[in-house]
């Protein structure tokens, strides 16, 4: 016969404990473990005099609490090296917040005196892969032809300079006042002059589209320049403030000297960040373009290969539809011969 599984089960240790360690061990009738007298919180554990449960913080030791606040502080230092370490490298390889500091690129970007400066989001990657092409807005380091009359003034306190290196890595002071943002106007190989006889700039022979230019106290008269044939390896760069901006025509004397060599442009401005209100993705509409463009169709012409489209869809499906259907007819014909032979 079967035995009893209770009388054939080995006795465990613990069974083997006497009522008075039974009793020390577990507490009230509800078969919860108290825990020993010795760390002096069993009255935490089980409960208030009246039954009611304690406060969930006093199940804690105090130490606990403090230690947690200690390794946080400690860790804050750390967390901090690391952001800045990741924050320097994403500004030296991916981009980085610049402020613009003057009225040259009215009104695409602000800079005016008076108006709250745009800070800009410029792209460091996109030029890996591609080459500048007209129409975009970049920030270059000025090249010595720029610059070697208009050295940069620098804070001799070393504190106040470090605190305006920050800031301007973040955007939040003004750039290196080597640096600058214009508008590609043509590249390298191409001549470009101003002006055409509707006063428009001219490259290769093509007046230019420009729908960004604005013109500063009302005078839409460009000064004539060129014609200056642009040296490869370079761009000729303006500013859409087209009267109120020192730029290729004027920098260097002027000519092929006033053309930014392509290994000194940072990046390409994509994004105004800040203030709010100006939110916004910055126009790089290609002025050379444009004129090929209106030599094309007319926009409702452009249309018409969709709408042949669309209305030949449908013959086109009831035919493949039919010929399916006559596919099948004679397939089934076959097969009901071939089964009475």
């Amino acid at each position: 016969m079967p035995s009893n599984a209770a009388e054939d089960e080995p006795e465990r240790p613990e069974d083997r404990s006497t009522p008075e360690d039974r009793s020390r061990t577990w507490s009230g009738d509800d078969g919860r473990p108290a825990s020993s007298d010795e760390d002096g919180a069993s009255a935490d554990r089980s409960g208030t005099e009246d039954g009611s449960s304690p406060a969930a913080g006093a199940a804690y030791p105090k130490r606990d609490r403090t230690n947690k606040q200690r390794s946080f502080w400690k860790e804050l230092p750390i967390l901090i090296v690391v952001a800045l370490v990741l924050a320097f490298l994403i500004q030296q390889f991916l981009g980085r917040v610049y402020m613009i500091p003057s009225g040259s690129m009215e009104e695409t970007l602000h800079g005016c005196p008076g108006c709250t400066p745009d800070r800009i989001l410029v792209d460091k990657v996109t030029y890996h892969f591609t080459d500048p092409a007209p129409g975009d807005v970049v920030v270059f380091r000025g090249p010595e032809p720029w610059v070697e009359d208009d050295p940069p003034v620098e804070s001799a306190n070393p504190v106040a300079q470090f605190f305006q290196n920050v800031g301007s890595a973040f955007g939040l002071a003004p750039p290196d006042e080597r640096d600058f943002v214009k508008r590609i106007i043509a590249t390298g190989g191409q001549t470009v002059r101003c002006c055409d006889d509707r006063n428009r700039v001219v490259v290769d022979g093509r007046p230019l589209d420009e729908p960004y230019l604005h013109w500063e106290g009302g005078d839409r008269e460009q000064e004539e320049f060129g014609p200056v044939r642009v040296p490869e390896g370079t761009v000729w760069v303006m500013g859409d403030n087209r009267n109120n901006s020192s730029d290729s025509r004027y920098q260097g004397g002027g000519g092929p000297r006033g053309a930014v060599p392509v290994d000194n442009i940072i990046g390409k401005a994509r994004l105004i960040v800040l203030p709010p209100s100006r939110w916004g993705v910055i126009s790089d509409h290609n002025p050379q373009r444009e004129p090929a463009a209106a030599l094309a169709a007319p926009t409702w012409q452009e249309g018409l290969p969709l709408g042949f489209g669309a209305a030949a869809s449908w013959p086109v499906l009831r035919v493949g539809r039919r010929a399916a259907t006559a596919v099948g007819t004679g397939r089934r014909a076959v097969g009901s011969v071939e089964r009475e032979h």
